[in-house]
């Protein structure tokens, strides 16, 4: 069963119904253009019939799910139309199967709905009126005749969105029907998650959740789709995860979950979450037959986490500030740096590190570095003040047997806090933890280095602005990790090495690249870089108007923090080759 500590995308729907929830009417059981006469009961347990919800000018009927991630961006919009449409009326409706009473309730609370949410039972209403997604919703006349059913308006799309819509769907019907005019528009695609309807299933379990499914999901899916994770819903159980069949198959097939960008052809990487062509069909074929929950007997043991970290127990957990910061509902916060005192005594070797957001919400990235007022190169330590950072779809820092990065003593840390406000005031209070490692066993210190180009110009509406930058090592190397970085124009990234013998190799190749998913790649073993080898990074950046998250596309873009500027980076995490610390002392 689900919790309300889950729910980190939310909904406006929901009534529970405990018998029929169709009255009798004329056409309206048979005509989708039709407003359907219904009575459905709200998460308090008050029953409501549509006579009760229809407005004199016009009636919003919008389909809600408490953990889609475009419908709490979209909560205020929609409690904001009865005061801007009087006679304008909203009702919200759950027709999602996995979303409880107690959990639409606190949604409710949490986003202050203005408006009812009624639970659709066994989605008979998102069934008559062909609901596909929320939030989509219908719009119906004082004739109660549907004159525009889609898209709210066009500011979000899946892991995008602009600084404001360009069209506005939603309000623009809304304006042309209380004047008894006709909408310009009678239907938009709406965007969104797909409705957890209840499925039919087949007598087929050749693919169930128990033997087949639930193993997937716990290999690829539940580090992040579980209890306080960055995923805005848990894939823990059969209820939660049936509820999101269909939707985990559409992104299964688009290749938008789970989160992996490089391209297969080139380089293989330990930390590749990818799925087959086999697993995909074995998706595909589960949710086709009804998505099956199979034998009890079958289900695997659930794969153990510690509590709020991805690397284990940390050693020590450093706040950035001994009080949350106040993050404001609206405008440009620039980055914030907060200074912290470690309190080391002697020099530490970290062998894991990991961030943690305090508010995923407002908090879009976080990078902890060192600060070293005495800083010397004690230690053979490759000059690197990074020590480990955190942005969407970021692996915390893990090193290999061996390998460390260091914290001379006396240093302090420093958070750099980029915060992106939601339209709500947030707080927020985001911290860093350290697993150490006895410096008797580090043999190479490891550095965070970066090949980055900051005199680029992207011109106005250029669609595949390509920009060069390159270093050549002068020492055999070894690379741990790559992480190339962009903002909102990143289209594209690639990794080439070019040996002293004049060979290539491409190291890394991300043909689409998404900003929004800012991955390590790992390879499974260090790799050797022998001294005169180039690497060369090569981005390509789409400021045109095709681009849906270009924040202007007839702006010239320079180098800059924001995400409406850019950046042209190319991290790597090395050691040098024929360094071993153990044998220096």
């Amino acid at each position: 069963m689900k919790t309300s500590s889950i729910v980190v995308c939310f909904l406006l729907g929901t009534f529970l119904l405990r018998n029929a929830n169709l009255l009798p009417a004329d056409d309206s059981k048979s005509n989708p253009e039709k407003l359907p006469v219904f009575q459905l009961r709200d998460a308090r347990g008050k029953d409501w019939t549509s006579e009760e919800l229809v407005g004199s000018k016009a009636t919003v009927i919008v389909f809600l799910g408490v953990e889609c991630p475009l419908v709490k961006l979209y909560a205020q919009k929609l409690n904001r139309l009865p005061n801007d449409f009087p006679g304008v009326s909203v009702v919200g409706i759950n027709s999602n199967r996995h979303d409880s009473i107690t959990e639409i309730e606190a949604f409710e609370k949490e986003t202050n709905v203005a408006f009812p949410i009624l639970k659709d039972p066994g989605n008979k209403i998102a069934d008559l009126l062909k609901a596909e997604r929320t939030p989509e919703v219908f719009v119906f006349n004082s004739e109660r005749v549907l004159a525009y059913r889609g898209a709210i308006d066009d500011q979000y799309h899946y892991g995008m969105q602009r600084d404001q819509a360009e069209n506005f769907y939603l309000r623009d019907s809304l304006k042309a029907i209380v004047k008894n005019q006709i909408p310009k528009r009678k239907k938009t695609e709406a965007i969104g998650c797909i409705i957890g309807r209840v499925l039919k299933e087949t007598k087929s379990l050749e693919v169930t959740y128990t033997n087949q499914v639930s193993r997937l999901l716990n290999k690829h899916c539940v580090s992040c789709h579980r209890p306080g994770e960055i995923a805005p819903f848990s894939l823990t159980d059969y209820d939660e995860v049936v509820g999101w069949a269909e939707m985990i198959q559409e992104v299964i097939n688009d290749r938008r979950m789970p989160p992996w960008h490089a391209n297969p052809a080139h380089g293989k990487f330990k930390n590749d979450i990818s799925l087959s062509k086999d697993q995909i069909s074995m998706i595909n074929r589960w949710v086709e037959n009804g998505a099956p929950e199979g034998k009890p007997t079958d289900l695997p043991e659930p794969p153990k986490f510690v509590e709020g970290w991805r690397i284990g127990t940390p050693d020590v957990v450093f706040k950035m500030k001994k009080t949350p910061y106040r993050v404001p509902a609206r405008g440009v916060i620039p980055y914030k740096h907060f200074v912290v005192e470690t309190g080391f005594k002697e020099d530490k070797w970290i062998q894991a590190a990991e961030c943690r957001i305090g508010n995923r919400a407002v908090v879009h990235h976080i990078i902890v570095a060192v600060h070293d007022e005495g800083a010397s190169s004690a230690h053979g330590q490759i000059e690197s003040e990074w020590i480990t950072a955190t942005a969407p779809g970021a692996q915390p820092l893990e090193l290999p047997e061996g390998y460390a990065k260091l914290i001379p003593a006396g240093s302090k840390l420093i958070f750099q806090m980029h915060y992106t406000p939601n339209g709500t005031a947030q707080t927020d209070l985001s911290s860093v933890g350290f697993k150490f490692v006895d410096a008797s066993k580090v043999r190479k210190s490891v550095g965070t280095q970066e090949i980055l180009n900051r005199r680029f110009r992207i011109p106005p509406n250029a669609s595949d602005h390509e920009v060069r930058a390159s270093r050549t090592f002068r020492q055999d190397s070894q690379l741990l990790t790559l992480f190339p970085h962009m903002h909102l124009r990143g289209k594209a990234f690639r990794y080439t090495a070019t040996y002293p013998d004049g060979s290539e190799e491409i190291l890394l190749d991300i043909p689409a690249f998404d900003f929004n998913w800012q991955n390590g790649y790992m390879f499974p073993e260090p790799k050797l870089i022998p001294a005169g080898t180039k690497i060369e990074c090569v981005a390509k950046f789409d400021n045109s108007k095709e681009n849906f998250a270009n924040p202007n596309p007839n702006k010239t873009v320079r180098w800059g923090d924001q995400t409406w500027d850019e950046m042209m980076i190319g991290y790597y995490d090395m050691a040098l080759a024929d360094q071993d610390l153990t044998k220096d002392e």
